[in-house]
């Protein structure tokens, strides 16, 4: 099978489609035929070999955690899904035409493969860091970096429970976050400021790593207030760094049910195939992405 591979760390160049054997489901897993992976910014911190606790990396390794698929092999021990069926899913090495997943669901109705591959560990980082910073129906929410998948899905998760979302985003992107229920403002020079003459901030969530975290304590007036998916450095400020999965199939379940009665979106901004990885990093990694980026396969 077709796989997507590096065998040292460093940028998008070490990527490479290789030949590779096929893998099984063994006890607990379920194997995939997949139609698309998802393109997360853990994928291209992992490629780089930046020091993710949750996701300990042996070279030469394999890329990704999402994916949407066709089951052709079912584990000892799983039940309740068959060769067949359409999932989507969290597993391992999902840039490859045959991926084992380690939790998945039955694709809601009407969803394609592409978008399908987009929700999974973005849903499950969403309803983890709402819960992390502890925001309350009434509560005001401050989210930065909010027009990517993980915003996205915050955004709506967020205003499905009664809190008032604060966004922030490029220029380009302030009508799409309007759109998903979010005060819109623009980032960089006089943010602080913007931000505050929207109102008092109860939490705030960084999700794009361009070092505000300072600026977030000081709106919400307490670190603890605070949680960050994208600074390493958030730690130095008292600000907890999330980057733990909880309990993935539980994010899945309570994603059919947002996406079945029409209250979670995440539209797909750009498709690329397995040979075109290098690119879909780069897109990844210079952000100002509206929703998500996915590999087709």
């Amino acid at each position: 099978m077709r796989k997507v591979s590096f065998a040292e760390f460093g940028g998008p160049d070490v990527l490479q489609l290789v030949d590779a054997e096929e893998p099984h489901a063994g006890p607990g897993r379920i194997r995939i035929a997949v139609r698309a992976a998802g393109v997360n910014p853990v994928d291209w911190r992992v490629r780089e070999g930046q020091v993710l606790g949750a996701h300990p990396t042996e070279l030469p390794s394999g890329v990704g955690l999402d994916a949407a698929g066709v089951v052709d092999e079912v584990g000892e021990g799983v039940t309740g899904v068959e060769v067949g069926d359409r999932v989507f899913g969290e597993g391992a090495d999902t840039y490859a035409e045959f991926a084992v997943l380690s939790a998945w669901a039955r694709m809601p109705a009407g969803l394609t493969f592409e978008e399908a591959a987009g929700y999974p560990s973005v849903v499950e980082t969403a309803l983890r860091i709402i819960r992390e910073v502890g925001v309350r129906s009434g509560q005001t929410l401050l989210v930065s970096g909010a027009s990517g998948g993980v915003g996205s899905a915050v955004l709506q998760i967020a205003r499905e429970r009664g809190v008032t979302v604060i966004g922030t985003a490029g220029a380009a992107n302030q009508e799409y976050l309007r759109d998903l229920g979010a005060v819109a403002t623009t980032y960089g020079e006089g943010w602080v400021e913007r931000v505050r003459r929207l109102g008092d901030v109860d939490a705030a969530l960084d999700l794009a790593g361009s070092g505000v975290i300072r600026e977030l304590v000081e709106l919400t007036g307490s670190p603890e207030r605070v949680v960050s998916i994208a600074d390493l450095g958030a730690p130095e400020f008292g600000v907890r760094f999330s980057g733990v999965a909880g309990s993935v199939p539980a994010a899945l379940a309570e994603a059919v049910d947002l996406i079945s009665r029409g209250k979670l979106h995440i539209p797909v901004e750009k498709s690329y195939s397995l040979a075109e990885v290098a690119a879909a990093h780069v897109d990844s990694q210079a952000g100002h992405t509206r929703g998500r980026r996915v590999l087709v396969v």
